[in-house]
């Protein structure tokens, strides 16, 4: 018997704010289907009204995370405004920024070992949220001469390895976090700086 009088609408979202609060506390492999259940106050049976299994609830939570971590991205690229160099390093700097204030969230994207092409929905909300940094890397390119410019593809993966990178070693938001002599967006700025230098562009302001 379910514990908590949820209406059929708000169920699904209860058992996704449970799996975020069990991911925050014990990793995104670190709970059953089960617990998930017990911990949003509803009998073992009632997830199966919306998700197929522990992997279902999963790739839901993490689609959701890559809708806020698109919608962030987006404002920091802000249609590459005030130029593109800045704009460039203001989505570095929200990569990490959503690293360290949605670590749970950032957890169930990246490290739950989902098979994406089991869950199209997820993939899809992946590539929308990469689709910006490909934007980005578009116009640092058409800043260089002619047959001197990397493939575009080539330098969003760039940013994207700095970014991740400095987010799983240094900016993250919970006790996973290593300690640094400088703030993880000091890193990344300096990061950025030697990569646009090299292309021959000056860094972000």
């Amino acid at each position: 018997m379910e514990r908590r009088g949820y209406h059929h609408g708000n169920l699904r979202e209860a058992l996704i704010r449970a799996a975020l609060s069990l991911i925050a506390e014990k990793g995104p492999a670190g709970f059953t289907f089960a617990e998930a259940a017990r911990s949003a106050g509803v009998s073992p049976a009632a997830p199966y009204r919306h998700f197929r299994d522990r992997d279902d609830l999963m790739a839901d939570v993490a689609r959701q995370g890559f809708t806020r971590f698109e919608a962030m991205l987006a404002r920091a690229w802000n249609d590459g405004r005030p130029d593109a160099l800045t704009a460039f390093g203001q989505i570095g700097k929200a990569y990490l920024a959503f690293a360290r204030t949605e670590p749970a969230y950032y957890s169930a994207m990246f490290e739950s070992g989902l098979p994406l092409d089991a869950h199209p929905d997820l993939q899809q909300a992946g590539d929308r949220a990469f689709a910006i940094l490909k934007a980005a890397a578009d116009a640092i390119c058409r800043r260089l001469p002619p047959g001197k410019s990397p493939p575009p593809l080539m330098v969003a993966l760039h940013l994207w390895s700095l970014a991740h990178g400095i987010a799983a070693l240094f900016g993250r938001g919970d006790a996973a976090r290593r300690k640094l002599p400088m703030s993880a967006e000091d890193l990344l700025e300096a990061g950025l700086l030697v990569y646009l230098d090299g292309l021959g562009l000056n860094g972000p302001a």
